[in-house]
């Protein structure tokens, strides 16, 4: 595999891990936000990712990339409260907290950060032994 390539497969994989850190960042958000609804109420979105191999064409080999999906949505069912004096409760005093899940979603920021800085020290690593290439290419 050409060293150039490389960068294309790490920029794919940061591209990836960015979203990921920005739809947890929009969930973290939401957390504790509430609706007169379990309908209403916010869930939080994951995005899907998969591999995507790109095609040998005109005899140079095959690389894989990371490739967005789609984004999903959480189905487990919003957190029911009973706080009849809020303005957005129903006709039963409840109202719905987002399905959330803080901690899970720090993890998950967590290892994103992680995934991304990875990235950043394979094209880091890269770029040094390119530049190390060159340096021999002159002596």
């Amino acid at each position: 595999m050409s060293l150039f390539k490389i960068f294309d497969v790490a920029g794919s994989g940061m591209n990836a891990q960015a979203l990921r850190l920005n739809m947890t960042a929009s969930n973290l958000a939401n957390a504790e936000t509430v609706a007169g609804s379990a309908q209403e109420a916010y869930k939080a979105r994951h995005p899907v990712f998969a591999s995507e191999l790109k095609a040998v064409q005109g005899g140079e080999e095959a690389t894989a990339q990371v490739e967005v999906k789609g984004v999903v949505e959480d189905n487990s069912p919003a957190q029911r409260l009973y706080q009849p004096n809020h303005p957005m409760a129903d006709g039963d005093g409840y109202v719905y907290r987002s399905n959330v899940n803080s901690v899970e979603e720090m993890v998950d920021m967590i290892s994103a950060q992680r995934s991304y800085q990875n990235n950043v020290e394979v094209m880091n690593t890269s770029r040094d032994l390119l530049l190390q290439t060159l340096r021999l290419g002159r002596s």
